[in-house]
């Protein structure tokens, strides 16, 4: 198997990478190199002797070669001498271990800093005469590329490189995912993620509205803190749990709150919560001012695979759920698993429906690592979380939130391809609507899973295995496949409501195969019945 770095480092000269890159290495119990090192190792002489006697565009040449076999052929922490990501080659090379899965950390020194260090360096070629002038034209050559290239940036100053050390190393057992599109943003999902809002907000907002539910409150109290540390002036908002926090009244109350406290269009919002609590979160970001920038924290399983990520923000109303809202993207995603040893069971479970829904509709990866670890996730113990069971949970985390990056980053505004995320969905709202939301968004659209299953089994598109498996599958991870709570009558006014309607004409989401979706266009209205009898039994 092919071997990637745990980590990368880049970085100005003086930024520390050697020393900071050691503890980064001692902390994940791996390797350390240094590519100045080997590349001086490897030709037998100094680094400023290669630049005076063959030039640097030969060291550049050498450098690369031997970054490049380290990022195919290497599980330790690299660290990258501080002109070697301007080289093409290394740039690609390390967007390309990026894409798969790695950690290039970006260490922002202090100028002042840095400039003394690297100037009692004499190892540093570029800097051999008036090194502070030359540090600062370099600096603003390279500092926007390392800032572009860099997915984990560590402002060093004020930590001591122990504590740098530490934020690169949770970043290594992170796992990312980069949503693309017009405002491309990154969804971070690991232990400790929350120690990234800062940066990720900016340095613009000076207000924060935080705003959150009671239940996650000890969440909340971690993240004011973060922020208050940052320098930012924190908004403590608390809204109603669930589905009753996203509506009308509520957001007007914090429309009101930012009137009365000054915020503008420069401040921001912090969403942290189930997924309605994101959902209203993005929904006053996109509104207030026209659009402020806002970060997205979820707290539950569901959260973290569905309503954070994709710009989809939202309140109910009396006409149904999610009919208002806006498509609006935050500025990040920060899924943090250690908020899940806070979260009942059975809150836990109705996540794996939305879960289950990205491996019935693109990646059947999912659906085998469900079958094999259902009891597991199914009897979810916050409070005995195995090593084995933790990471079974981030990597369905992260192929879910892949599977919807894939639809939202070319559809945004769910013209086409983004339609495709509501698997189970027209049946499934119909359901939170008749129940008064008392059903939970996950459970309903297992059942709606079913149901779409069975309609496509009644017109011919997929067999009676598959929808057995749909039931079985579901059934395994505690999750419903029938429902009996409304007629037929009042189901069908819901769905002619549905955002996929167009005009009066019935649109669902159907299989034709496992991994693979259509769209589904006016069908004929007994198969439309039946397939309800059938999920009512």
């Amino acid at each position: 198997m092919t071997l990637i770095p745990k980590a990368v480092l880049i970085g100005m000269p003086g930024a520390g990478k050697t020393r900071i890159g050691q503890d980064v290495a001692e902390l994940l119990d791996v390797e350390f190199v240094d590519s100045d090192v080997e590349i001086e190792e490897r030709e037998g002489v100094k680094i400023p002797q290669i630049f005076e006697t063959r030039g640097e565009a030969e060291f550049r040449r050498i450098e690369a070669d031997t970054i490049l076999e380290y990022l195919h052929d290497f599980d330790g922490v690299l660290s990258l001498g501080g002109g070697a990501p301007m080289t093409d080659r290394v740039y690609d090379a390390l967007e390309s271990y990026i894409g798969e899965g790695g950690t290039v950390a970006y260490l922002d020194a202090d100028p002042n800093e840095a400039i003394a260090r690297a100037s009692r360096s004499g190892n540093r070629p570029l800097l051999a005469d008036g090194a502070a002038k030359k540090w600062r034209k370099l600096y603003s050559q390279r500092r926007p590329v390392f800032e572009r290239l860099a997915n984990c940036i560590v402002h060093t100053k004020g930590k001591n490189p122990m504590q740098a050390a530490q934020n690169i190393a949770d970043s290594a057992n992170e796992r990312v995912v980069h949503v693309t599109g017009a405002d491309p943003y990154d969804v971070r999902i690991g232990a400790h993620v929350g120690n990234h809002l800062a940066e990720v907000l900016g340095d613009k907002p000076v207000r924060i509205a935080l705003i959150h539910t009671t239940p996650v409150q000890r969440h909340s109290d971690r993240a004011r803190t973060l922020l208050r540390r940052a320098g930012y002036q924190v908004s403590d908002i608390t809204i109603p749990d669930a589905e009753a926090g996203k509506t009308i009244e509520v957001a007007n109350g914090i429309w009101k709150r930012l009137g009365e406290e000054g915020f503008t269009r420069s401040d921001a919002v912090v969403g942290l919560g189930g997924g309605a609590a994101t959902d209203l979160a993005g929904f006053v970001a996109a509104t207030w001012m026209r659009g402020i920038r806002y970060v997205n924290c979820p707290t539950s399983l569901l959260a973290m695979v569905d309503a954070s990520t994709g710009g989809k923000t939202g309140i109910n109303t009396e006409a149904g759920k999610n009919l208002v809202g806006s498509f609006y993207t935050p500025a990040g995603v920060l899924a943090d698993l250690t908020t899940l040893a806070t979260l009942p069971n059975d809150i836990f479970v109705e996540g794996l429906g939305e879960v289950a829904k990205s491996g019935f509709i693109m990646d059947t990866e999912i659906l085998r690592i469900l079958e094999e670890n259902a009891e597991a996730l199914r009897t979810f113990d916050p409070e005995h979380v195995s090593d084995e069971l933790e990471h079974v949970i981030a990597e369905l985390i992260e192929r879910t939130v892949r599977v919807k990056a894939h639809h939202v980053s070319s559809d945004l505004k769910e013209k086409g391809l983004r339609e495709f995320l509501n698997y189970g969905h027209t049946m499934g709202h119909a359901i939170e609507k008749l129940e008064h939301f008392r059903w939970r968004h996950g459970n309903a659209v297992a059942v709606g899973m079913v149901y779409a299953a069975e309609l496509a089994h009644l017109l011919g598109y997929i067999d009676q295995d598959l929808v057995d498996y749909h039931r079985s599958l579901l059934s395994s991870l505690g999750l419903p496949t029938s429902w009996d709570g409304g007629s037929f009558e009042d189901v069908l006014a819901l769905m002619h409501r549905d955002k996929k309607a167009r005009g009066n004409m019935l649109r669902f989401v159907v299989l034709d195969r496992p991994g693979h979706v259509i769209h589904l266009d006016n069908p004929p209205a007994d198969a439309v019945e039946e397939a309800f009898r059938r999920i009512q039994r």
